[in-house]
């Protein structure tokens, strides 16, 4: 019942992605209020996962995993019956944080259970294939369901969280509760979320009030002095959101910003081509599901394998790898025009970014949790999360900026493009920072409760 986390927070991104265009012109929401949707949800999600963790490490893992899912479940009907725009948003920010509480919980249980090494690592591929599959899934599910009503997209995961709660009620272990010491930072949580939340807003807004303007410049140094203040915060309290000791590991700074970068370009890229299938060319939502599922579908078939490539030839190759294949899908959809080719452009471009998936997302799990000791396990999962989602936040909302610069909300070819131009430069950072830390072969990491570092192969 742990996979059904991740698989529920594939489903809902999958389904919800197809749904946008149906839910823009019901709504009638401009193209940047509907980034809201997706923004609200990853926003809540990314800026309390910290949080999530350690309440997960102090107050028990199934404790908090059961209370969440429920929250998820309640959040999921609500999104799927309101009638507002604003309200949609609001639920869906409400989901998200369910979720930065169900899925470092889950997460922390399975590393805790199983012991580092390729047992841990074969349950981790099993635990990203679920995800892969809800992901799959949902692009079938939603493509057919959005051609009945986008609604019954939104309402979807209700059956299937409430069918997990009641299952992880029965067949989580009670040593799932056992609890870590100290307390929480809710200081900390309030300003890393705020901070987030301002920064999203900002770079949604400065098309229409002026990037060099005295609002965006404004709210720019007011992000600083918020990011600011959550060092100072966390360097003096007694128990930090965030022991910022464990980013003196190289290998664990890497994965983060491994999945800032592989997340945050394709929330972005999906959101462009979710607008250029249907709102440009006006394909179907099925027929627009259709051309994302060999991504999919190549993750769900081979993630159960990453386990063993991780261990026989290394996290660091499968991300490099799989950097380059992001990279190269994003390239390939920069020849987006009026008449696309299916065999030329899309469905190559859809099978390089699976193999991207493939490759980097168990390796980079694999990569963010070792070494940690149990007590942080939690923090670990929850800061990489936490990358995941903020990143998918900050670039969708740069994304959106770029698509709404022209000041209206009519598409273009050379919009689009220029929209994909940021996943793809993004993509190669992320190919840079790879290939740098396949090179240095160790990284450094950190004792809990200790400025004692060691170093790990």
């Amino acid at each position: 019942m742990l996979c059904a986390v991740i698989f529920l927070d594939a489903l809902d991104v999958s389904m919800v992605g197809v749904a946008l265009p149906a839910i823009q012109q019901d709504l009638d929401l401009s193209t940047s209020s509907l980034q809201w949707v997706v923004s609200g949800y990853v926003l809540g999600y990314g800026g309390l996962l910290l949080l999530g963790g350690r309440t997960a490490d102090l107050l028990g893992r199934r404790r908090v995993f059961l209370v969440a899912l429920g929250v998820f479940a309640v959040a999921s009907l609500l999104g799927g019956i309101v009638d507002d725009g604003a309200l949609l948003i609001a639920a869906r920010f409400v989901k998200g944080v369910a979720a930065a509480f169900t899925a470092p919980a889950a997460l922390s249980i399975i590393t805790t259970t199983f012991p580092e090494g390729p047992e841990r690592n074969r349950a981790l591929s099993i635990f990203t294939a679920c995800g892969a599959s809800g992901y799959s899934l949902g692009l079938v599910l939603s493509g057919l369901l959005t051609e009945l009503d986008w609604r019954a997209t939104l309402l979807m995961p209700v059956p299937v969280a409430i069918v997990a709660l009641f299952a992880a009620l029965k067949v989580l272990p009670r040593g799932a509760e056992e609890r870590a010491e100290g307390g929480h930072d809710l200081l900390g949580a309030v300003l890393i979320t705020a901070s987030m939340l301002l920064l999203v807003f900002t770079v949604v807004q400065a098309p229409e009030a002026g990037w060099a303007s005295v609002r965006t410049i404004g709210s720019l140094v007011a992000v600083a002095a918020l990011l600011g203040l959550f060092v100072f915060t966390e360097l003096r309290m007694k128990h930090p959101l965030v022991r910022l000791g464990i980013l003196r590991s190289g290998h664990i700074v890497r994965a983060n910003l491994g999945l800032l970068i592989l997340m945050g370009s394709y929330v972005a890229f999906q959101f462009v081509a979710m607008q250029y299938f249907q709102n440009l060319l006006g394909w179907s939502a099925l027929g627009t599901a259709l051309a994302f599922l060999p991504a999919g579908l190549l993750v769900a078939v081979t993630s159960t394998k990453m386990g063993d490539f991780a261990d026989r030839f290394g996290t660091g190759k499968l991300i490099v790898i799989g950097a380059a294949a992001l990279a190269g899908g994003y390239a390939i959809f920069l020849g987006i025009d009026s008449t696309p080719s299916l065999a030329g452009m899309v469905i190559p471009g859809m099978l390089l970014l699976g193999v991207a998936f493939a490759l980097s997302f168990p390796a980079l799990n694999i990569q963010a949790v070792s070494g940690v000791h149990d007590d942080e396990q939690g923090l670990a999962s929850g800061l990489l999360n936490t990358s995941g989602q903020v990143g998918g936040a900050i670039v969708l909302a740069a994304v959106t900026a770029v698509l709404t610069s022209g000041g209206g909300e009519t598409l273009s070819i050379g919009t689009l493009r220029a929209a994909i131009v940021v996943s793809l430069v993004l993509a190669l950072v992320g190919l840079a920072i790879s290939v740098i830390g396949l090179r240095g072969r160790k990284a450094v990491a950190v004792e809990p409760d200790s400025d004692k570092v060691y170093e790990t192969v």
